[in-house]
């Protein structure tokens, strides 16, 4: 491609369905106008009113101070955001310099950000509703044997349906968006797919972003369904404890002391920070923490040995090669223990 060419297509007009996408959509920067919905309809619908019923030379102008006026209505209640409301419009107006420019952010409120809107809206905000019914099923047949398979088809199963749910949403929307611009002959082909693409590009950000979200929780919900369906009953966490341990829950054993319970894909990040000295322990009544982990092979010797010192215990998948290594080793099975035994040793605690 010659230089001309490539200069060409960087200019683009269309390229700005992207940038008007994050405008719309910054909350930092801006004010995430693109997550109100009513305001991005009235906008468009303003906008091509005046353009359909106005046909001065001042139809441009005239949309150019809807805009702005309507963005300033909407947000004249909320000092604290004029700043913003202010940078917001300047920086729009900037790319906003023809009438062909206003067409563009016109399809971006109605055909980008609408369509976006509605299809992340649609995709759960946690995994539980494609897993608790099987799980439960489960353990009613297999008992506590099945806690491991419990566990990882939790994972498992919310994950890919979650994932599924994103596919079906931006196939959805993605065909809508193409048949649309397909119809309207004034694009071209080559500005349809830099129109497509800006519509992909921003459906996954946003969807990694809500991805992000429920992977923290949804092994946080099997540890509260396990609990929940062997009616054992939680504590409070224990006030100002400060280690750096993420623990889902707590449970309190027969002598007083807590339990925490922890439920992870792996141990990876910050491991050696998890680490509190017993003296800590102590202060809190802390009498163990119990690690459930889904995938191990992460698990080093060294990783065991720090933790494991601090009364930390690790509960592996029942057939795992990382359990029957520690479990047969003098340095570690004091700390491995099988998934299927998590409930069982919970209760003896507590009786």
């Amino acid at each position: 491609m010659k230089a001309e060419e490539i200069i060409g297509v960087i200019q683009n007009r269309w390229h700005n369905v992207y940038w008007f996408s994050r405008m719309l959509i910054s909350n930092d920067k801006y004010l995430t106008i693109g997550k109100d919905p009513k305001l991005l309809s009235m906008l468009a619908s303003s906008l091509r009113l005046v353009l359909r019923e106005n046909n001065g030379e001042d139809t441009f102008s005239l949309q150019k101070q809807i805009l702005k006026n309507s963005i300033e209505e909407r947000y004249k209640k909320t000092a604290s955001k004029n700043n913003r409301v202010q940078k917001f419009l300047t920086d729009l107006d900037k790319m906003i310099n023809t009438p062909e420019d206003m067409d563009v952010f016109i399809l971006t409120c109605e055909s980008i950000m609408l369509p976006l809107h509605q299809a992340i809206a649609n995709i759960p905000n946690n995994d539980k509703q494609f897993t608790l019914n099987i799980a439960k099923s489960y353990l009613d047949i297999q008992g506590e044997a099945g806690l491991a398979t419990v566990i990882t088809l939790w994972d498992d199963l919310g994950i890919k349906g979650c994932l599924t749910v994103e596919r079906t949403e931006m196939v959805r929307a993605f065909t809508i968006l193409r048949v649309f611009l397909t119809k309207d002959n004034s694009i071209t082909e080559e500005e349809r797919d830099i129109v497509l693409t800006a519509f992909i590009q921003e459906f996954e950000r946003r969807a990694a972003q809500k991805r992000k979200k429920r992977a923290g929780g949804s092994l946080e919900d099997v540890t509260n369904f396990i609990l929940g369906y062997y009616k054992i009953k939680q504590a409070e966490a224990p006030s100002h404890f400060q280690a750096d341990l993420e623990v889902d829950n707590w449970v309190k054993a027969k002598d007083g002391w807590l339990i925490g319970i922890s439920c992870k894909r792996t141990i990876r990040e910050r491991w050696k920070n998890m680490s509190s000295s017993t003296e800590v322990y102590n202060r809190f009544k802390v009498k163990y923490i119990f690690h459930v982990v889904t995938f191990d092979e992460d698990l080093s010797d060294d990783k065991l040995t720090l933790l494991g010192e601090q009364r930390q215990i690790f509960y592996l998948p029942d057939n795992s090669r990382r359990l029957k290594y520690a479990s047969e080793h003098v340095g570690l099975k004091n700390y491995v223990r099988p998934i299927s035994q998590l409930i069982n040793d919970i209760r003896k605690e507590m009786k």
